[in-house]
């Protein structure tokens, strides 16, 4: 009798081992694929990153009495460059947003300046990877439900508290106030 209850404590225990090893491999992959998703939203900054300071100078040679705006977008520019996390990161990239909305809105005063081929090649180009931005923050944000999702559930839950897996953030706008337009009065 007491074999049976050992045998049967032993196939419990080896039954809750492997249960734990398959909660544990599948939180691995869903944090591996937010990282991924993560590292895609990082190569679509970089590269807008890269294209701002073009589209300044091209500003700045038809409208260089606008120093206050150039320097704005260059200081947004900045801050979203150096912030770490998701949240940090949308807030600075509101921020930045908001000043190449400012920009753009400037260049329409210019109408040489809104033909001139390299600033259309740019204003194509950043429309292009703020496409870009858009889908990988979407896929970025469907990884997060899923691994706060597969954290939260019971009894998942207690082995993520217990393997040191936390909830992420998601990546998306901040305040009501930086999700509106931008007001530009000349």
């Amino acid at each position: 009798m007491t074999l049976i209850i050992a045998g049967i404590l032993g196939v419990g225990i080896i039954g809750i081992f492997f249960y734990g090893v398959a909660i544990y491999n599948g939180l691995v992959k869903l944090k591996n694929k937010v990282d991924e998703a993560w590292s895609d939203i990082d190569v679509q900054l970089k590269r807008r990153y890269d294209l701002i300071p073009n589209l300044v100078e091209t500003v700045k040679g038809y409208a260089d009495h606008e120093s206050a705006l150039f320097k704005q977008v260059t200081e947004a520019r900045s801050k979203a460059m150096q912030a770490e996390d998701p949240q940090d990161k949308a807030r600075a990239e509101g921020n930045l947003t908001g000043a190449l909305k400012s920009l753009f809105a400037v260049a329409e005063s210019y109408p040489d300046l809104k033909a001139n081929q390299n600033f259309m090649e740019l204003q194509n180009q950043l429309s292009q990877i703020e496409d870009h931005i858009q889908k990988s923050r979407r896929y970025y944000n469907g990884n997060v439900r899923d691994f706060n999702t597969k954290i939260e559930i019971f009894p998942n839950s207690i082995f993520a508290s217990i393997l040191g897996f936390k909830k992420r953030n998601y990546f998306e706008l901040g305040s009501e106030e930086e999700r509106k337009n931008v007001k530009v009065d000349f």
